[in-house]
């Protein structure tokens, strides 16, 4: 399943310092391996960083990155089968795979931590399954209507409410706490390649299957991830699920999942400024970087372009810190990326050729990659044991929310000032973020 989270702070998507930036090999981010929570994945302190990630955890990601380039290819044919009825109808898609993400996700983290994070997940991945081969079937005749293209993008919204916050939190139950930076940056750039490769992909196989050949596509990566599921048990999860007799109602778990995150001085910052890289980092190259093409006539390969350095900055950076380790201080690591990444965005609101745009959208992948990739073990390795997928709900909560309020306001505002002023209005926001995570004592200690 697609994860939104991995865009900035886990994901979906989604991305470690001293102030000074030098990366320092061999140690990582203070929070996770410090947390009174670690659970039973947990290992020694005397672990070495460096040693080579647990088996179950690399089968594992290799069967959720298939799932994510097979999930990528059936967002884009989605896309392309629903711009044949018009832009409103192409919005109607999408908002009918966001609503219900959005509206049930608190719900779905609650049902993954009372039932096991796998178990979610084998269902999720069992109904997609049987959902893309029907629609497989229904879109193999001629014609594709609209209605059948909004039935399908409900079923993914609602799986990937319950799906998500499960996924999200298997890193924590299938490494130790002083692996879990590597594990996440790894995750990252797997999700990042898939993203980079989704779109060709897709495309590929319209041309060859319409949407129905790209819907089998997508039909095997949920069986192969069925397959791998069945294999890699956490250890957390190898006894009985919680019986529904012994707990409160489910809206309740959510709730009190709420309740923690906020509480909690180190999560609360956290998901805080999650929220603001959301709103501020994410509308840069979906909406504001075409918008600026357009105004300096630079065509759509630019926008590529540009995307496409963006998706290697992030690609770059998660890399090294999967291989090297993250830097001491994980709050100052996240501080430094989102100014990174506001210098980036600067020079994109005022780029005068496409190589310069192009190397700013390098820059601001960096920097986004450098604050996912510190923050990610933050939210995950601080969460108490029997709130993981709660607390990585709500982290998809905050993410979605703050991404359609921007992008809303963000889009009035370039129709009446220009690209260039909320592209700049981002990196302004972007900067203040990092400042304010630098002046944060629970991120500053983390």
């Amino acid at each position: 399943m697609a994860t939104t989270s991995e865009s900035t702070a886990s994901g979906s998507p989604a991305s470690e310092s001293t102030a000074s930036g030098g990366p320092a090999t061999g140690t990582t981010a203070a929070g996770p391996s410090d947390s009174p929570h670690a659970g039973p994945a947990d290992t020694p302190a005397a672990v070495p960083v460096r040693a080579g990630l647990p088996g179950r955890y690399l089968l594992w990601l290799g069967g959720t990155q298939a799932g994510l380039l097979g999930d990528a290819a059936l967002y884009f044919a989605l896309g392309w089968a629903a711009s044949a009825h018009g832009g409103g109808a192409a919005g109607l898609v999408l908002t009918a795979i966001t609503l219900p993400r959005t509206a049930l996700v608190l719900l779905g983290g609650a049902v993954a931590d009372r039932f096991g994070a796998r178990r979610v997940m084998l269902a999720g991945d069992a109904v997609m399954l049987a959902g893309t081969l029907a629609l497989a079937a229904a879109a193999s005749g001629p014609g594709i209507p609209l209605r059948l293209l909004v039935a399908a993008a409900a079923v993914i919204g609602t799986v990937d409410a319950f799906y998500l916050p499960a996924s999200g939190s298997m890193p924590r139950r299938l490494v130790g706490a002083h692996q879990l930076p590597r594990a996440l940056a790894l995750r990252q750039a797997g999700g990042q390649v898939a993203a980079l490769l989704g779109a060709p992909l897709g495309g590929a196989l319209v041309a060859v299957g319409g949407l129905a050949g790209a819907a089998l596509a997508d039909a095997v990566s949920f069986g192969l991830v069925l397959l791998v599921l069945l294999r890699v048990r956490p250890p957390a999860e190898r006894g009985p699920a919680r019986s529904a007799a012994d707990s409160p109602g489910l809206l309740r778990e959510a709730a009190a999942g709420v309740r923690l995150a906020l509480a909690d001085p180190l999560l609360r910052a956290a998901l805080l400024l999650t929220g603001a890289a959301a709103g501020a980092l994410l509308p840069v190259v979906s909406l504001l970087v075409p918008l600026l093409a357009r105004t300096h006539g630079w065509g759509a390969g630019a926008v590529g372009l540009v995307g496409g350095g963006e998706g290697a900055g992030v690609l770059v950076v998660a890399g090294l810190v999967s291989w090297r380790g993250t830097l001491r201080r994980a709050g100052a690591g996240a501080a430094a990326g989102l100014c990174t990444a506001s210098a980036g965005i600067a020079v994109l609101a005022w780029a005068p050729g496409v190589a310069p745009a192009v190397a700013a959208g390098v820059v601001a992948g960096a920097g986004s990659g450098l604050f996912a990739c510190h923050l990610g073990p933050l939210v995950l390795g601080g969460a108490p044991e029997g709130h993981l997928s709660r607390v990585q709900a709500l982290l998809t909560l905050v993410q979605s929310a703050a991404l359609v309020l921007s992008t809303g306001l963000l889009g009035v505002l370039a129709d009446t000032a220009g690209a260039r002023w909320p592209t700049a209005l981002c990196a302004l926001a972007t900067g203040a973020a990092g400042l304010a995570a630098f002046s944060s004592a629970a991120l500053r200690r983390a």
